[in-house]
């Protein structure tokens, strides 16, 4: 059986709150960055997790090696007292992110180069027509 591990850090980002969904399954890390605006309340992040975290991107898998964690209870409890400390997140999440810019980017390149093309293409066909027109008889 598969384990998969998630995990939510919420930061300020100024001017907006931030939040980075990191997905961990099979060594391999996916990260997702969402904007949530004004400090979101506990219950509304409870509530915009359950509501649309299937609507999220995350970014393309990223190779990494999970640790173990021991079952001692106050190692337990001193890690969680140590993510609390650490804000922000981690260079693989980063990495993922990066990952994912790059891949929007290249994605928005291909896009636009299109639409140009096809602007380009109908300026075209729009002056051939008004050059046929021309040349009609009177």
């Amino acid at each position: 059986m598969d384990k998969l591990n998630g995990k939510l850090t919420v930061f300020f980002e100024n001017p907006f709150w931030v939040g980075v969904f990191e997905r961990a399954a099979d060594g391999r890390l996916s990260v997702c960055r969402f904007t949530f605006g004004p400090e979101p309340k506990d219950y509304e992040i409870h509530d915009f997790i359950l509501r649309h975290y299937d609507e999220l991107k995350f970014s393309p898998a990223v190779k990494f090696e999970m640790k173990q964690s021991a079952d001692n209870p106050k190692r337990r409890q001193r890690n969680a007292a140590k993510q609390m400390r650490n804000t922000g997140v981690g260079t693989r999440s980063q990495q993922a992110l990066q990952l994912q810019r790059e891949e929007m980017k290249t994605e928005r390149r291909v896009l636009s180069r299109e639409q140009r093309e096809a602007e380009k293409q109908r300026k075209f066909e729009l002056k051939q027509q008004k050059r046929k027109e021309k040349h009609k008889g009177h």
